[in-house]
């Protein structure tokens, strides 16, 4: 059942876009080493966009494992848009090159992104950072297919696409309805708490379970996707995020999404099985890789 709710178009606009605000988390070989993408665009477009991404830390020439990284190239690939992938050594970033125009041009890193972060992506002849800027930018500067939910929508499940914090919401949401959409709202900061967790007892597990279950009531009356029938950009935005929970609580708490929440399983197979999201899917072993500073330390 929708639920009717006073936001403000401005908020609406970023909700529908499954947008965070704000969040934001990669070996650049000798001259790039890029991998690149080209799907057939409506748009034909004549050069491929260019973004930084993290890079494999287990594999040579490959994707690495940031969920924020996968949220831009899902964007991308959902929206049939040719890109150029330069993969980037979170840990080198003061020596990575990376070229273009066929190495013509080589820069390093930092010059395109001073604060050592990705993803970014070159639109408009501008660096920007941030996926959720860059999320919005192809949203508005390439609307088909798309990918955008509606203001709606976007108010039934503000919570699920959204890190906003309590006291934004309740600017905008009236109290009785508060609860139920706060529903999912902190999926990926609860896993990362339980992942963590060195208690069995202090509650971290339970605190995701009733994230997910929440999710999965959301599900089994709106799915299969967040905004009903076709994925949306507030779906591209959890899913990496679910990819990470999947495999990190596998391999380090040896646990998995309970049968008890069928439709939260099920949106996970759906999601996970899409092309694009295969496509451009980390690795387990990256992923494990990436989280083990944080279960170790």
């Amino acid at each position: 059942m929708a639920t009717t709710v006073a936001l403000s178009s401005s908020l609406k606009h970023h909700l529908a876009l499954g947008v965070r605000i704000p969040q934001s988390p990669a070996l650049c070989r000798p001259n790039g080493g890029r991998v690149s993408s080209f799907r057939s665009s409506t748009l034909a477009m004549a050069t491929p966009l260019e973004v930084c991404v993290k890079a494999s830390v287990t594999t040579p020439n490959k994707l690495g494992d940031c969920p924020f990284c996968q949220r831009v190239l899902l964007t991308m690939e959902e929206k049939h848009l040719p890109y150029d992938m330069k993969l980037v050594d979170l840990a080198n970033k003061p020596d990575c090159e990376i070229s273009f125009n066929n190495a013509l041009d080589i820069f390093r890193f930092l010059q395109i992104s001073p604060e050592g972060k990705v993803p970014v992506a070159k639109l408009d002849e501008k660096w920007v950072p941030d996926s959720d800027v860059i999320a919005q930018v192809l949203e508005e500067k390439y609307p088909d297919p798309p990918l955008a939910t509606s203001p709606e929508k976007a108010s039934e499940y503000v919570c699920v696409i959204t890190d906003l914090c309590l006291d934004v919401i309740n600017c905008f949401v009236k109290s009785d309805v508060l609860q139920c959409l706060l529903c999912g709202s902190k999926i990926f900061s609860t896993f990362i708490g339980f992942l963590k967790s060195k208690d069995p007892s202090d509650g971290t597990e339970q605190a995701l379970l009733n994230e997910l279950s929440s999710f999965n009531d959301y599900i089994k009356e709106n799915g299969p996707f967040i905004n009903g029938e076709k994925v949306s950009a507030a779906d591209l935005s959890l899913a990496p995020k679910l990819h990470h929970l999947e495999i990190a609580l596998g391999h380090y708490k040896k646990w998995s999404v309970p049968d008890t929440l069928p439709h939260m399983k099920s949106y996970m197979k759906t999601i996970f099985s899409m092309e694009s999201f295969v496509k451009t899917r980390a690795s387990p072993d990256d992923v494990i890789a990436g989280w083990r500073p944080k279960v170790m330390g």
